[in-house]
């Protein structure tokens, strides 16, 4: 094999070297972009939940604090 052949041989590989290279690298892009949009979701979801439990607690506070005006309406009036 001439030097001509043995170095386009090894330019051809480089180059195939190179392009799996961007091939992986855009493939764990791909995947980084993923997992971005996955905790974005999740980081929704969470919010979601909290609001739906301060929604819940705000109702429990509205019914406890009713609780104790009709309590205290009935303890002064009754005396």
């Amino acid at each position: 094999m001439g030097m001509k052949d043995k170095a386009g041989k090894t330019q051809g590989q480089a180059k195939q070297k190179m392009h799996e290279g961007q091939q992986q690298a855009q493939q764990r892009g791909e995947q980084a972009a993923q997992r971005g949009e996955q905790a974005a979701q999740r980081g929704q979801q969470t919010t979601q939940e909290r609001g739906r439990q301060m929604t819940e607690r705000g109702r429990q506070n509205i019914d406890d604090t009713e609780r104790e005006m009709r309590d205290r309406f009935d303890q002064d009036y009754d005396a």
